[in-house]
């Protein structure tokens, strides 16, 4: 026990001066210490809404900025401005991941074989469910030097990802186990829109045979225009930003890892993640109230 602790401890039967003679302590030197002690003792709490949002910044590794954050907390009870949880990020060493404008690539559409026109042109965005799904194909890299590859389908007006296949090659059934997915999950009615770019696994006879079958209609981009696709080429933009920027490179051990951190992130992606064009609600809650507004 130091003089100072001593002092303080038995202040309640001596005068501080007494303690401070018989110890050769300045006073002066005991009230700053007992000052400090206190201080400390009784800094300020953390609001309520700081706590709650650094366990939901956390929560949603990082993927969450200050707009997201805004609307979770007032879902929780908090009304709080952007710039005090921007203050609050920045003082606890908090920072979002930066998303990268994504960048449209044109296909390799060489494989001779006709496409579909483009449906969607000139056409307003869908406001229901299951009237229009869009879907891609993306690379993810294995620690073997190799590659796996993720085909996806989602509904444009919900945003949920609704379907979706990786495989270690790049055939026909990848994208035709994805499409059967999304078909046996959803049951869409006839006249759904299926919209891709022409890669060769999209104009594939077993791929417009599984469409005709549930009564959909087949629609490609058209060539050079890497835009007509751009909602699924979004998705990976945030697919890569959100989940593979966040691990060490190469990303994925092997295919199996790959398969169940999509499986992960889709399932977040679709349940918990609030999306902007839908008003900050959630894929799946938004996809299934649009469903039963029809019903």
């Amino acid at each position: 026990m130091s003089a100072l602790q001593f002092i303080d401890q038995q202040r309640v039967h001596y005068s501080v001066g007494q303690l401070c003679r018989l110890l050769s302590v300045v006073p002066s030197t005991y009230y700053a210490w007992r000052h400090r002690l206190v201080s400390g003792a009784v800094r300020p709490q953390a609001p309520a809404w700081e706590t709650e949002m650094l366990a939901v910044f956390d929560h949603h590794k990082r993927r969450y900025g200050t707009r997201r954050l805004q609307v979770e907390l007032r879902d929780k009870g908090h009304r709080v401005g952007r710039q005090a949880l921007r203050t609050s990020l920045r003082r606890h060493g908090r920072r979002a991941l930066q998303p990268k404008a994504f960048a449209p690539r044109t296909t390799d559409s060489t494989h001779g074989r006709r496409c579909a026109p483009n449906l969607l042109l000139d056409q307003p965005r869908p406001t229901q469910a299951n009237r229009v799904w869009v879907s891609d194909i993306t690379y993810l890299p294995l620690a073997n030097g190799r590659w796996a590859y993720l085909c996806a389908f989602q509904d444009v007006a919900s945003k949920q990802v609704v379907g979706w296949q990786v495989r270690a090659d790049m055939p026909e059934a990848l994208v035709t186990s994805a499409l059967q997915r999304a078909l046996l999950a959803q049951r869409p009615a006839p006249g759904l829109i299926v919209h891709s770019d022409r890669g060769g696994q999209y104009v594939s006879n077993a791929y417009k045979a599984l469409l005709r079958e549930a009564q959909a209609q087949l629609s490609h981009s058209r060539r050079g225009e890497c835009y007509d696709n751009a909602q699924a080429e979004s998705l990976w933009s945030r697919l890569k930003t959100e989940e593979l920027e966040a691990r060490e490179w190469p990303v994925f051990a092997d295919l199996a890892d790959a398969q169940a951190s999509v499986t992960d992130y889709f399932d977040y992606y679709n349940h918990e993640r609030r999306h902007s064009s839908i008003g900050y609600s959630k894929p799946y809650l938004f996809h299934q109230q649009q469903l039963n507004s029809i019903a």
